[in-house]
């Protein structure tokens, strides 16, 4: 049996436990060290630490405290690691706790954090999934059950000094030329909140004041959010401290490409199995800055997809220019209207997308002015037939309980 190196208590806050943090500095100290060749276990908070309950009420997704997030299991260093070299990752195994079989969906208000279509769903609403083996479903989406593929939306190695001032420069730069952006362009450093594992409580502070926060991905991983990072696959990091320091968490049941909702995925507390290895000098040898991955050989096999097109006229008739992430907006807004014409609301629809093993893809780049963006939604995941047909949508889903909805606090 592998050893479990970091251990959590659901019952007690993240910030009580010194192997968990919040935040990326290169001098959090190691929560545990490994040799080349190990394999162990890691046990994980949900992103929030724990803020979201298992309830029919969307008030802890609007209040939620995003600078608390993301939280972390570890550093984990290992022996030998040193700058330049790539650190390689098998994920094993990674699973929901027994006393734990549920996982959360939400879309922040905009006021606090928003998400891809924030401007369509500018209110906090949750939906509950709830976890049976490989498969779950949700009270507040009914007719839909899909296989989940397991993955941690968040892996990284802790950057160097060199690389953390060159993130907050570039970031600062961004948020400066619209501060009073809502949502915001970028997290900045926010010392309140942070939580710097082991690190000393005087130097905690200083640290704090310049330590990154999680939420975007960067030359080091971190928040890439990409489904088919599952069992199986293997993750090659560039090595950036000593030790490299690896670090996991943001555990996801499953998720549609994109994560469209922010909180898009089916967010849960769990375990992931890892072994690692070392590839000296590694970045030099492949021309490696940012992490490559090979993919689970396991997935959920669908194979008939409705395709919904998505192109570069924004939902108010405005034209870009080779614009993917407006293509992939409208695409992702075809499908939920779509699936309005089956009974379904938009926030039940934008939560299947979000959810489900949904697939995105950039089909077009090259003909101006319109780029086209794709969503691959997979029908075996509905109890009734999606297809469009002649007569209609004949089946409308079966009536329940709806997304629940907390307006935004004045």
């Amino acid at each position: 049996m592998a050893e479990t190196i970091i251990k959590i208590d659901l019952k007690k806050s993240p910030y009580e436990n010194p192997m968990i943090h919040n935040r990326w500095h290169p001098d959090i100290p190691m929560a545990a060290t490994v040799k080349p060749g190990d394999d162990f276990i890691i046990e994980c908070y949900d992103w929030t630490g724990g803020q979201i309950a298992n309830n029919d009420s969307a008030d802890d997704v609007r209040d939620v405290d995003l600078s608390q997030v993301h939280f972390l299991s570890g550093p984990v260093g290992v022996e030998g690691a040193e700058p330049g070299d790539l650190l390689v990752v098998d994920i094993l195994d990674i699973g929901a706790f027994q006393e734990s079989l549920w996982g959360f969906n939400g879309f922040f208000s905009k006021k606090n954090g928003g998400g891809f279509l924030t401007e369509h769903f500018p209110e906090a609403q949750k939906s509950i999934w709830d976890i049976n083996g490989m498969f779950t479903k949700s009270r507040h989406v009914p007719n839909v059950e899909f296989a989940g593929l397991i993955h941690p939306g968040l892996i990284g190695c802790l950057p160097s000094k060199e690389m953390l001032q060159e993130w907050n420069k570039r970031e600062k730069e961004l948020y400066d030329t619209e501060p009073d952006r809502v949502p915001a362009l970028a997290t900045l450093p926010y010392a309140d909140t942070a939580h710097m594992g082991k690190m000393a409580a005087d130097s905690a502070k200083s640290a704090a004041a310049e330590a990154a926060r999680t939420v975007p991905p960067r030359e080091h991983g971190g928040n890439c959010d990409i489904k088919d990072l599952s069992r199986g696959s293997k993750i090659y990091f560039p090595v950036y401290v000593k030790g490299g320091g690896l670090s996991v968490g943001d555990l996801h049941f499953s998720q549609g490409d994109g994560e469209i909702t922010f909180c898009g995925a089916i967010e849960m507390a769990g375990w992931i199995h890892l072994r690692v290895s070392l590839i000296k000098d590694g970045m030099a040898k492949y021309g490696i800055k940012n992490p490559i991955f090979k993919p689970s050989p396991m997935a959920p096999k669908y194979d008939d997809y409705l395709i919904f097109e998505g192109i570069s006229v924004d939902e108010y008739g405005e034209q870009h220019y080779l614009d993917v992430h407006v293509a992939y907006r409208q695409a992702c807004l075809n499908a939920i209207e779509y699936l309005t014409k089956f009974g379904y609301s938009k926030a039940q629809a934008y939560a299947i997308l979000g959810c489900a093993p949904v697939q995105g893809h950039i089909s077009g780049v090259v003909d101006i002015p319109n780029a086209c963006a794709t969503l691959w939604l997979p029908t075996d995941i509905f109890d009734f037939d999606v297809n469009p047909s002649a007569e209609g949508p004949t089946r409308k889903v079966t009536p329940g309980m709806d997304v629940p909805l907390s307006p935004d606090k004045s």
